[in-house]
């Protein structure tokens, strides 16, 4: 029966071991993702700043075109 305990501790502490680097991991993936989803936030708005700033093209819009002759 000792035996029996002793085994199952040192499986319990085995998992426990893998359990402990599986955190460690998923931990190092979110830090990097949290990191990858701020910069990607910032070029999002450097973007849409761009954009707004983006001068009106030469091209009339249709409210603002003369109509066609034949009217």
């Amino acid at each position: 029966m000792n035996d029996d305990i002793l085994y199952r501790l040192e499986q319990l502490e085995t998992r426990l071991a893998f359990q402990d680097d599986t955190i460690e991991q998923l931990n190092q993936e979110i830090t990097t993702l949290g990191g990858e989803t701020a910069r990607l936030k910032e070029q999002l708005s450097f973007m849409m700043k761009k954009f707004k700033e983006m001068q009106p093209s030469d091209i009339v819009s249709q409210a603002d075109e003369p109509p066609p002759p034949h009217y």
